[in-house]
């Protein structure tokens, strides 16, 4: 079926990366292998990072006219219908102003992948951006959520519980196949490149250095590890962004410990991944977090904070430990015990690997996806 697609967060062919824009770019990947036709509806940037209601009331005008111009282009070339409307990530900051009218106006399935709604946002500064996104999910025909943690709050809102359906995070791991089944010379090659020392196990962490949450994670991340100093470690830290500066001073502490090696384009993300010992990210207001997703399909344990839908993607003990989310003791513990025994390391590893192939990857998610599509408009072709 052809498939209207938009992410009013940041679109799939955005050029700063990111993990929503890694996502967005999975999801449309996972439809066309499922047979079907997704094409890019939209690019309006819904956001508002400030809670500015001016700016949400343009940005909402704006997306009225979108779907109207969108509606025009559609009547005059009908071969351009779309059998279905999917947005992806609706939040109160990123309401999608363009798909339900759309939707209503040619009479097709308007579904939703990952969505949150926090009904303290109700009355505050972003009350126009929560109203917006409770207004879509009750308008969807289904709610595709990744985050298990964000399903009781999206229930209040839909028309009828059963069109809520879950699907676990997936990614594409054909890249980190390829990566583990080289390790050794992976290794080798990313020693060369980092000035690593290969007698220490080496922690990485993937993620931009923004003044938000991840900031928080990083300062987090610098207090933890100077704890752990009398253990033999390198951290090997793979990001970039406006807050480089703060994240440099949070891990100060750890003086030579650290290598930064700026934005990774995503093809060499798999082997540094493959590369290391453990992967270490303290994950403060994560959904779910791709970065530790890839981290598993490369056969890498975890630590990291057990927050949001963390745990629908790291089994705690068995491919790696989640501590409480902001505590610096519990994560420095488990770091330290992770660092200490490589037999465990490596057994965590393997289990890692399993779990992301037996549910995380693109053909369960392709599958997932394609089952559920079809019960919304069960006479389209592929």
């Amino acid at each position: 079926m052809r498939i209207a697609f938009y992410a009013p967060l940041k679109p799939p062919d955005h050029p700063v990366p990111s993990g929503d824009r890694r996502m967005a770019r999975l999801l449309m990947t996972a439809l066309a292998a499922a047979g079907h036709e997704p094409v890019l509806a939209a690019r309006l940037r819904s956001r508002d990072g400030k809670g500015d209601e001016g700016r949400q009331a343009r940005l909402r005008t704006l997306g009225v006219q979108l779907a109207e111009r969108y509606l025009r282009r559609v009547s005059a070339r009908p071969t351009l219908r779309p059998d279905l409307w999917l947005t992806y990530h609706l939040y109160y900051k990123a309401p999608d102003w363009i798909g339900p009218p759309v939707a209503a106006a040619l009479g097709i399935p308007y579904v939703v992948a990952e969505a949150s709604l926090a009904q303290k946002r109700r009355l505050g500064k972003w009350r126009i951006g929560h109203s917006g996104t409770a207004d879509a999910l009750k308008r969807a025909d289904r709610v595709i959520g990744l985050n298990s943690a964000d399903r009781e709050g999206v229930l209040r809102a839909l028309a009828r519980p059963e069109h809520w359906t879950a699907l676990l995070p997936f990614l594409d791991t054909a890249p980190f196949d390829v990566a583990v089944a080289s390790r050794r010379s992976a290794r080798a090659r990313v020693a060369e490149r980092f000035r690593l020392d290969t007698a220490l196990p080496w922690l990485a962490t993937v993620a931009m250095m923004r003044e938000d949450v991840k900031l928080e994670s990083y300062r987090l991340l610098g207090a933890a590890l100077a704890r752990c100093l009398d253990r033999p470690f390198q951290l090997v830290v793979a990001g970039d962004g406006p807050a480089r500066a703060q994240v440099i001073e949070a891990l100060a502490p750890l003086g030579k410990r650290v290598r930064l090696v700026g934005c990774l384009e995503e093809s060499a993300i798999p082997e540094l991944l493959v590369a290391s010992d453990l992967y270490v990210w303290p994950a403060i207001g994560e959904a779910y977090g791709l970065a530790i997703l890839e981290a598993q399909a490369a056969g890498l344990p975890v630590v990291a904070g057990d927050v949001g839908g963390v745990g629908d993607i790291v089994a705690s003990g068995l491919t790696g430990l989640l501590v409480p989310e902001g505590d610096v003791a519990a994560f420095s513990a488990a770091t330290a015990v992770l660092i200490e025994d490589d037999m465990r390391r490596a057994r965590m590893g393997v289990a890692a690997r399993r779990k992301i192939a037996a549910g995380h990857d693109l053909a369960s998610a392709a599958y997932r996806l394609d089952t559920v599509l079809r019960e919304l408009v069960p006479t389209a072709a592929s």
